[in-house]
């Protein structure tokens, strides 16, 4: 059956983007960010998982406000790349897995998760950045792709323990799955940032660090985070964490953190990434490494 190995959370800022796309990745600056996903790249070199379920949070490009989905499934053959104003990034196209996404949907709406179905939608950075972060710049994307987008753009966003327990559901969706695939569940966004008003630039270490603590030691501790916490605590955009909870509830109850990653700042925000093994998988890495 399919199972879900591992969970792969980062923020998307979309400056990292421009930095890989503008060949600014050796520059001082940007250095320590790209020098600290190497080992993301490696992992995902080592690991050669077959699906991604990209948690991500669309920018006004694949919705606008006439339409806002609060969880939405991409069930197209490929994404193509949105234009966000400065032209389309220099990526690949996005090669989606129709049959596989539209058994999660089937499952997840029987599950009474109301799921909409996204038969074309174009992804924008909040998609491609976790991409090349994790595959770097292949001339193709090694793995197939299912976008799940969330609303965390329009008041009301999900809650923390929506989110958690959607990831529980979508555990169970991939296990009913009869083929033999490996799948990694990517978490997106945040960590804590606020882009515009009195408090833009704002960043708390603190919290950042203790939510990335907690993914694995007490996630029901994140779970119980209210909006107006992460709003005023970590900024207007930390919001975006909660789909972080999407990938943590997918994961089953143990994990282990295989690599764990902060920098300050990438555009006046905070750059976060952890990957998390589930316990079978990374007991059978370690085996594997001991033989």
């Amino acid at each position: 059956m399919a199972k879900i190995i591992a969970g792969f959370g980062t923020s998307h800022t979309p400056a990292i983007g421009a930095a890989l796309d503008l060949g600014k990745k050796a520059e001082p600056y940007w250095a320590p960010i790209f020098n600290g996903y190497a080992p993301a790249q490696k992992w995902m070199e080592e690991v050669k998982p077959d699906v991604v379920i990209m948690v991500y949070n669309d920018h006004v490009n694949a919705f606008d406000f006439k339409i806002i989905p609060t969880f939405a499934i991409g069930c197209a053959d490929e994404f193509t790349i949105a234009d966000e104003g400065w032209g389309a990034r220099p990526v690949p196209v996005v090669k989606g897995y129709p049959e596989f996404a539209a058994h999660l949907v089937q499952s997840l709406v029987l599950d009474e998760f109301d799921i909409t179905i996204v038969n074309d939608m174009q992804v924008d950075h909040g998609l491609t950045v976790p991409m090349s972060l994790a595959f770097g710049a292949p001339s193709a994307w090694p793995v197939k792709v299912i976008p799940l987008a969330v609303n965390v753009i329009q008041y009301p966003a999900p809650t923390g323990n929506r989110c958690y327990n959607l990831g529980k559901a979508i555990k169970a969706a991939v296990e009913s799955w009869d083929e033999d695939l490996k799948v990694v569940i990517f978490g997106t966004g945040g960590m804590s940032h606020q882009i515009q008003g009195p408090r833009a630039g704002l960043v708390n270490k603190e919290f950042d660090t203790a939510f990335l603590d907690n993914l694995s030691k007490d996630p029901e501790a994140l779970v119980k985070i209210q909006p107006l916490t992460y709003l005023r605590d970590a900024g207007n955009e930390a919001i975006e964490l909660v789909m972080w909870l999407i990938m943590r509830g997918a994961l089953g109850e143990q994990v282990d953190e295989a690599y764990r990653f902060y920098h300050v700042p990438a555009s006046s925000t905070a750059v976060g990434h952890i990957i998390l093994e589930t316990r079978e998988f990374h007991e059978s890495r370690k085996a594997r490494a001991a033989a």
